[in-house]
C-alpha cells in the first residue's frame, strides 16, 4: 500500500500528467494517429494552463484549510501530537542540521505551546517517509530541535517508524495508551487536517484539531493569475495530493468519512 500510494502520486500529479500527455502526443504523431496526438496536446496545454495561470489550486487548498478552525489557546494542556513532515530529512541526515521545509510551522507552533505549557508532553509521530527508507525521520530530528529551545528530552514521546498518515495514527494510539495520555492536540498543516482527523476518529482517538502551516489567506477566488505560476503550481499539487489521500483512505475504510469537518 505504501509503495502503491507513492507511485500513484508520482504519476498522478499535474505536471506528471502533462508529461505523459506530451509523450502520448509524440507517439501518436509518429504512428500517424493525428487526432489522438492533437487531443493529447490540447489536454496537456489545458492542465498546464490551469495549474500555472489560474487560482484553482489555491481555492482547492483553501477549502481543505478551512475545514477546521484553530481554537484559542486552552487554559490547560497535557499533551500534543505533532505529525512529521516539517523537516528536510534528506538534507538533515547528511548535514546533521535541523533544516525545515514549508511545513516547518508544525514544529514552531508545537514549540510555542511547549514553552507556554511546560507540563505538557509532546508526541512526535514521523519516521522516514521516503521509498528508500535510509533517512532520519522527524521524530529523530525533534530530539535535536526541541532541547535547543529549552524543552527537555524527557517531555518527548517519539514515534519513529511511521511512513504515512495512517501509520502515524495507528502507532500513536499504542503510544498514547502506554504513556497514559489522552485528549491531546493534533498539530499538522491545515490542508492535512481533514484526512488526519478522519483517521484518528476512525481509530477512536480523541484529539483536538490544531491546524497550522496555512498556505492561503482565506480569501481566494477562482481567477486568472499570471503573477505567481510557481506558487499556483505548488498549491495545485498539494491540493491534488491531499484529495488523492482523502479518496484513497475513504475507499480503503481508513477514515471516518470522505471529507471530515
Amino acid at each position: 500500500m505504501f509503495i502503491f500510494s507513492k507511485l500513484v502520486w508520482i504519476f498522478g500529479q499535474p505536471l506528471s500528467l502533462v508529461f505523459v500527455a506530451v509523450v502520448v502526443a509524440l507517439i501518436a504523431g509518429l504512428i500517424c494517429f493525428r487526432i489522438i496526438g492533437l487531443l493529447s496536446t490540447a489536454c496537456a496545454a489545458l492542465v498546464l494552463f490551469i495549474t500555472l495561470y489560474t487560482t484553482t489550486g489555491n481555492v482547492l487548498l483553501q477549502g481543505l484549510e478551512d475545514r477546521f478552525a484553530k481554537p484559542q489557546d486552552p487554559a490547560e494542556l497535557t499533551c500534543m501530537i505533532v505529525l512529521g513532515g516539517g523537516f528536510e530529512n534528506e538534507v538533515n541526515t547528511s548535514r546533521h542540521g535541523i533544516e525545515m521545509n514549508a511545513s516547518g510551522d508544525r514544529f514552531l507552533e508545537t514549540l510555542r505551546l511547549a514553552q507556554k505549557y511546560p507540563q505538557s508532553r509532546i508526541l512526535i509521530s514521523g519516521g522516514d517517509g521516503s521509498m528508500s527508507g535510509v533517512y532520519e525521520g522527524d521524530a529523530v530530528m525533534a530530539e535535536r530541535f526541541f532541547p535547543m529551545f529549552g524543552v527537555a528530552k524527557e517531555r518527548l514521546v517519539q514515534e519513529t517508524t511511521s511512513r504515512t498518515t495512517f501509520e502515524n495514527a495507528v502507532n500513536t494510539k499504542d503510544l498514547l495508551a502506554g504513556q497514559g495520555l489522552s485528549n491531546c492536540l493534533l498539530i499538522t498543516s491545515g490542508y492535512h487536517m481533514p484526512r488526519s482527523v478522519g483517521i484518528y476518529r476512525k481509530l477512536g482517538i480523541d484529539v483536538t484539531p490544531w491546524p497550522t502551516d496555512y498556505c492561503t489567506d482565506g480569501h481566494e477566488r477562482l481567477a486568472l493569475d499570471f503573477t505567481q505560476p510557481s506558487r499556483n503550481a505548488q498549491n495545485m499539487a498539494t491540493a491534488i495530493r491531499e484529495w488523492f489521500g482523502l479518496v484513497g483512505y475513504y475507499v480503503a475504510g481508513r477514515t471516518s468519512e470522505l471529507y471530515p469537518r
